[in-house]
C-alpha cells in the first residue's frame, strides 16, 4: 500500500517528524517531557492526519477534513519552534531551517486541499 507514500508532502512531514523527535532529544529534562512532548505531538500529526486523510480520499470532504488538521497541526509546530528558539533550546539556524521546511510544508497541505475542493468533473468521451 504505497498511496499516501507517494506524496511528497507525506514524505516532507515524516522527515521532519524524525528531525525534530532528535532535536527535542537536546532539550532540558525538565522540557523533554514539555514543550518536547508537545513539538513531537504536533509534527507526527501532520504526517499522521495526511496518511489518515489519504486512506478516506474516497470521501472528499473527509480528506479535506484531515488535510485541515494537517494543517493546524503544521500551523503549531511552526509556533513551538518558535518558542524553542526563543528558549534558547533551537539555535537560529536549526529554526530558520524547520520554520522553513514547516512553511513549504503547509503551502503544499493548502495546496492538496484547494484541489481536493474543487468539483470533479465527469468523465467524457468527446
Amino acid at each position: 500500500m504505497a498511496g499516501y507514500k507517494t506524496l511528497e508532502v507525506y514524505q516532507r512531514a515524516y522527515k521532519m517528524s524524525l528531525e525534530i523527535h532528535r532535536v527535542t532529544q537536546t532539550f532540558p529534562n525538565y522540557e523533554r517531557h514539555e514543550l518536547g512532548s508537545q513539538i513531537r505531538r504536533s509534527a507526527v500529526s501532520v504526517a499522521l492526519n495526511i496518511a489518515e486523510g489519504y486512506g478516506r480520499k474516497d470521501a472528499r470532504a473527509e480528506f479535506r477534513h484531515f488535510l485541515r488538521t494537517a494543517l493546524g497541526s503544521c500551523n503549531e509546530t511552526l509556533v513551538l519552534l518558535e518558542i524553542s528558539k526563543d528558549l534558547g533550546y533551537l539555535t537560529e539556524e536549526q529554526y530558520q531551517e524547520y520554520s522553513q521546511e514547516y512553511t513549504i510544508i503547509g503551502k503544499q497541505i493548502y495546496r492538496l486541499r484547494e484541489a481536493w475542493t474543487k468539483p470533479q468533473r465527469p468523465i467524457t468521451n468527446d
